[in-house]
């Protein structure tokens, strides 16, 4: 399935969530209601839902919005949210109190001194993953 497809997919599953009739006449007018820039076309939305365009940004955000999903859900899916999810967890829990305030002081540094203290680290992270192999 395409990438547009998908998403065509995703806001026709979130309009009949919200109560809604899978339309073009009903998403061109709840949409048209609720943004504030230039007017939808029928077509436009009817290549929405049937997996011929994604839209912008901005509209997305609108659609999200109304159709009370978070934004990156509708745009791609589930697989995010659990993704970004999984990342929060890992650095909730893998990151204690000194390493927030080292991250807190390297945050504070001028660009070219935190370049060159992420190149030491990635240095020895380097050095590390390659002492962690065994030779053959």
């Amino acid at each position: 399935m395409t990438e547009k497809v998908e998403f065509a997919k995703r806001l026709c599953d979130a309009m009949t969530q919200a109560g809604y009739s899978l339309r073009p006449v009903v998403l061109e007018r709840e949409f048209n209601t609720r943004y504030w820039g230039r007017s939808v076309t029928m077509q436009a939305v009817r290549r929405w839902l049937r997996g011929e365009a994604i839209p912008s940004q901005e509209k997305l955000q609108v659609l999200a919005d109304w159709l009370k999903v978070e934004p990156q859900v509708l745009r791609y899916g589930e697989a995010v949210r659990n993704s970004i999810q999984q990342q929060k967890q890992r650095w909730d829990e893998g990151v204690g109190y000194l390493e927030r305030e080292t991250f807190d002081a390297f945050l504070k540094l001028p660009a070219p001194q935190r370049k060159l203290i992420r190149e030491v680290i990635l240095t020895f992270a380097k050095a590390h993953g390659e002492a962690d192999t065994p030779n053959a």
